[in-house]
């Protein structure tokens, strides 16, 4: 059966029929699998999502999505129905650019290439089809077969699709979430929940001028997520990484005691003995009633550097 849509730029082809018709709307993710094939006598093949090691498509509708005649087709289908598209190359130009953004996705991020204008002009796109592709643009057929059809009720919306508001709640309950976690002493959960607020937070730091009241208003929310994550990693003995997350509390709160004192213990597990009692001795000129505690962990730090000092003599005696 085929059914023309926009003006026979788009031509359906149905290979199986659904099992039930859906309705579509705003918000609503559809997951699926595609084939996508040049029109030329071979059907030459570009991309098969079912390939080893990648995953099922996954589009919102609603949200703008670069490929636009994606949403347009998906729309025209059942669940699990399986439907062949022939586009007019007018609608697909933009496929050589969504098509690098999932190919780069299944690479490690240190291999994947930032594509802009100037790129494509001076290096291409950075495959070799795809840079055909561009060069010559032409018709495309899509096999499409729909997975699943859920409305924005039917599942947590990603931390992308929400508004303002709704991040700033959610960073709220991801709080929550990783204190319950840390209380079970359950640490690599909660260290799981603070990344993921810490990250939602960035995101709206983003948005805003450094140094305005709103992004300092978000570098206020952020500190205790930093806090706490770095609670985490020093338990798990992750020093540096707890060094990194209180040094970036000190970024934003210089006189910050808690901070200063998981830096230093981080500092001391490093054995950047120095730093540890610089971090130690700032605590204590801070708040005086900690006096006895520092006390505590500079008599620690000393006895660290007795051991680290015994440790490398014996070290330097066997190699004579």
């Amino acid at each position: 059966m085929d059914c023309s849509l926009e003006d026979a730029k788009i031509v359906k082809t149905v290979v199986h029929a659904g099992t039930k018709v859906v309705p579509f709307r705003d918000g609503t993710k559809v997951r699926f699998h595609y084939e996508t094939r040049k029109c030329d006598e071979s059907r030459t093949l570009i991309d098969d999502s079912r390939a080893k090691g990648q995953k099922p498509m996954e589009l919102v509708l609603g949200k703008k999505f670069k490929l636009e005649v994606w949403e347009t087709v998906v729309q025209q289908m059942a669940l699990h129905e399986v439907a062949r598209f022939r586009c007019d190359r007018s609608v697909v130009m933009q496929y050589p650019f969504v098509s690098k953004t999932i190919r780069d996705a299944q690479k490690p991020r240190e291999e994947r290439k930032h594509c802009c204008g100037m790129t494509v002009q001076n290096e291409g796109i950075g495959y070799r089809d795809l840079d055909e592709l561009f060069n010559n643009p032409q018709d495309l057929e899509f096999t499409i077969e729909i997975l699943s059809i859920e409305s924005p009720e039917e599942y947590e919306r990603e931390s992308w699709q929400l508004n303002d508001g709704e991040k700033l709640e959610l960073v709220r309950k991801m709080r929550e979430q990783g204190n319950a976690a840390y209380g079970k002493k359950d640490y690599p959960v909660a260290q799981e929940a603070y990344s993921h607020a810490i990250g939602i937070v960035e995101q709206l730091m983003l948005k805003e001028k450094p140094d305005e009241p709103e992004w300092i208003e978000l570098a206020q929310a952020k500190i205790p997520l930093l806090l706490n994550y770095s609670q985490c990693k020093l338990l798990e003995r992750d020093y540096y990484a707890a060094i990194e997350h209180c040094t970036e509390v000190l970024k934003y709160d210089r006189d910050c005691v808690k901070a200063l004192f998981r830096r230093g213990k981080a500092h001391a597990g490093a054995w950047n003995f120095d730093r540890a009692r610089a971090d130690f001795q700032r605590c204590e000129q801070l708040d005086g009633s900690l006096h006895d505690t520092i006390a505590r962990e500079l008599a620690r730090l000393q006895e660290l550097i007795r051991l680290k000092d015994v440790e490398d003599k014996l070290k330097f005696q066997k190699l004579f």
